[in-house]
């Protein structure tokens, strides 16, 4: 498994080449982002994990702590780890659902929402630098590409 070094350059492992399986290509590139996108998390006291936690917050509010466990594809458990961290740091809030109270419904604060915005606006810089060398029109396209691979179906694989 390779690792980032301090300026996010990932070593060990082989390095894939243009004949390298698209899986294979998709999981780097994945790690690059993840790379890029934690030191920002990182520098605004947060982990990766968190800030996926609160973009899925600000990305689709009301869902409650099984629905939001189901779409990120974590356990419940692990999820409940999360939110604890993050309501103990004020970032999200905790509310028992109107049509039924046995259910809680997690809510980003403002002070969650500023943090995640930080590092939103952080980690769009870090990926247009990723994606400097390529023109709006392969990047649009690039997009597409992905948004048409993952399509639309429930996928049970984690996010994070």
């Amino acid at each position: 498994m390779s690792e980032s070094t301090g300026g996010g350059a990932m070593t060990e492992g082989p390095a894939p080449t243009l004949d390298s399986e698209i899986t294979w290509l998709l999981h780097r590139a994945a790690q690059r982002m993840h790379v890029v996108t934690g030191e920002q998390a990182e520098r605004h006291g947060l982990h990766l994990r968190d800030y996926i936690v609160l973009s899925a917050l600000d990305k689709t509010p009301g869902l409650t702590q099984v629905e939001l466990a189901r779409a990120l594809g974590l356990d419940k458990t692990t999820l409940m780890t999360q939110l604890d961290r993050l309501e103990r740091a004020s970032l999200v809030v905790r509310h028992s659902d109107p049509q039924d109270r046995r259910r809680r419904i997690p809510a980003i604060t403002s002070a969650g929402d500023d943090v995640r915005a930080e590092v939103a606006s952080a980690s769009d810089e870090a990926e247009r630098n990723a994606m400097a060398g390529f023109s709006a029109v392969e990047i649009a396209l690039f997009r597409r590409m992905l948004f048409t691979i993952i399509g639309t179906s429930t996928d049970p694989g984690s996010c994070l």
